[in-house]
């Protein structure tokens, strides 16, 4: 079997043909936000309704945030951020 290099082995291979290395990092931070975001979420025990009230945003919003279906504002975040009891922090990125 032949491997069709058009196609790519894996998300990853696909990835860096597609993307600049710059965009694969803001795409790492974006997820491991969203991931954050959800596992605070959960550990809470607070639904995508009720931490979009506790927010002031709607839960669609959560939801898209969730999914990455949106870019969401910075304001956005840091709402609903707080309302988890948490802050976002500026620390070097791992070069590794």
């Amino acid at each position: 079997m032949t491997k069709n290099s058009a196609i790519g082995s894996n998300w990853q291979d696909i990835q860096e043909e597609l993307l600049s290395p710059e965009e694969i990092r803001e795409s790492d931070l974006r997820v491991a936000l969203m991931l954050e975001l959800i596992r605070a979420r959960n550990e809470q025990g607070l639904s995508q309704q009720k931490l979009g009230e506790l927010a002031g945003v709607s839960q669609p919003v959560i939801a898209r945030m969730e999914t990455g279906k949106t870019s969401p504002q910075l304001d956005t975040i840091l709402k609903v951020l707080a309302s988890l009891g948490k802050t976002l922090a500026v620390v070097p990125l791992d070069k590794a």
